[in-house]
């Protein structure tokens, strides 16, 4: 769809800009190749479009990633002060970096992985009940927080998991009413 070189029609269309396929090379193009591309995302389907909301597998990207960063961050932190703590009389100073980058490694890993599962599990419950329910709510957060919490602790015996389900499920509705919170305070920030 090459644009043409009308101005009018240019102004019109605001959703579009152009693009120009051969701007980086030092080569004299006319204006019929210059293109009109959307500046919004396009669907397939209008049924796609009038959900606000993140697809099944972005949502498992997004929550997956960040609690393994996160965990991994954290964990880190904590094993720097465990090979602070493990030192002792006579450590070199090469020695005494060696304990910390070990410690801060093997307790981030450790943590960033416990935690991104979490992460995953969160986002493939919620991802269930949103299809299942077909509506994306408060509810559906605080119940795939207390699903996860169950199935994170289901090995240790059924009073572990109910008292993770609850724990998670609060954890979960802490964080919605955060963000509504944080939407009323500062409207124009977007966090998640």
């Amino acid at each position: 769809m090459a644009a043409n070189n009308n101005r009018s029609g240019q102004e019109s269309d605001e959703n579009t800009r152009l693009y120009n396929p051969y701007q980086n090379f030092e080569v004299p193009i006319k204006s019929q190749y210059l293109y009109k591309l959307p500046t919004s995302p396009e669907y397939l389907f209008t049924e796609e479009s009038l959900k606000q909301r993140r697809s099944w597998g972005e949502n498992l990207t997004f929550y997956t990633g960040t609690a393994y960063l996160g965990g991994s961050v954290s964990g880190a932190t904590v094993g720097i002060f465990t090979g602070v703590k493990n030192f002792e009389s006579g450590d070199t100073t090469k020695l005494k970096i060696n304990r910390i980058l070990n410690s801060s490694g093997h307790t981030g890993r450790t943590w960033g992985n416990r935690i991104g599962i979490i992460g995953l599990m969160y986002a493939g419950i919620e991802s269930g009940v949103v299809a299942a329910m077909d509506r994306d709510d408060v509810w559906t957060s605080v119940v795939a927080g207390l699903g996860t919490g169950a199935v994170f602790r289901a090995a240790r015996g059924v009073r572990s998991a109910a008292v993770a389900g609850a724990l998670g499920g609060l954890a979960a509705g802490a964080v919605v009413a955060g963000k509504q919170v944080v939407k009323r305070v500062s409207p124009e920030l977007r966090l998640f």
